[in-house]
């Protein structure tokens, strides 16, 4: 089985994106299943399960959703396995933007969209930095000189990423990427001692542990202050 990684901003067009890759496996007869990743609520599940694609959630609630998908990536393969999947597709939450949900070894997909202004890549962190490849959706409702200001802006965060511009609606580009997310000689049965690319989102604060009382005698654990600098007289 092979896994691929996608995250990326809210309202991206992820969901979009898988399904039109999707739609591309099965014309080969490559069995693909998704896992969604989400906080509060989601109903793509509901999207994937009308394509008749094997779909499983997991809604992380009050945790961060990166560590959420550290705790159950391993789960989730064991799944796929079990389903009988030649590609297993997880799909990351991705909200704070600080998001680091990449393995190595597994390739990384991150969608971004043209309409989240032009200084966004310089905005997002590994969830960017480290993927492989990035689809930028939406190209549609922009010019053609807004979509090659923004794919160079994108290169100049992650110069080593395959950039592509995929439309969530009408599929274009969507084989193209489809064909690079897919090794048959791959064979992953489990993702066991295998490491993130970048170090989670870290915080162990008494906010985390459910204060909320605002003040200094009420702020324990890792904490982090602002820099005021005393204007001159």
């Amino acid at each position: 089985m092979n896994l691929v990684i996608f995250s990326g901003p809210p309202s991206s067009g992820k969901t979009s994106v898988i399904l039109k890759v999707i739609e591309s496996f099965k014309k080969r007869a490559v069995a693909v299943g998704v896992v969604k990743f989400d906080c509060l609520y989601t109903d793509d599940d509901k999207l994937y399960e009308k394509a008749g694609i094997p779909v499983k959630k997991g809604l992380s609630g009050a945790l961060c959703p990166d560590h959420f998908f550290a705790s159950n990536i391993e789960d989730v393969v064991k799944w796929g396995n079990k389903a009988g999947l030649d590609l297993l597709i997880t799909e990351s939450a991705g909200l704070c933007n600080r998001c680091s949900p990449y393995l190595t070894g597994v390739k990384g997909v991150c969608i971004i969209d043209n309409l989240s202004g032009i200084n966004t890549p310089k905005k997002i962190g590994p969830m960017l930095k480290s993927a492989d490849m990035v689809a930028i959706t939406k190209g549609d409702i922009v010019s053609q000189a807004e979509r090659e200001v923004f794919a160079s802006r994108v290169s100049a965060v992650n110069p080593k990423a395959m950039v592509m511009h995929v439309n969530g609606l009408s599929g274009q580009g969507a084989y193209e990427l489809s064909t690079m997310l897919y090794d048959e000689k791959q064979s992953l049965s489990s993702v066991q001692g295998m490491k993130l690319r970048f170090p989670m989102p870290s915080a162990m604060c008494s906010y985390c542990l459910g204060e909320t009382r605002i003040g200094e005698s009420y702020q324990m654990g890792n904490t982090k202050k602002m820099v005021w600098e005393e204007k001159e007289k």
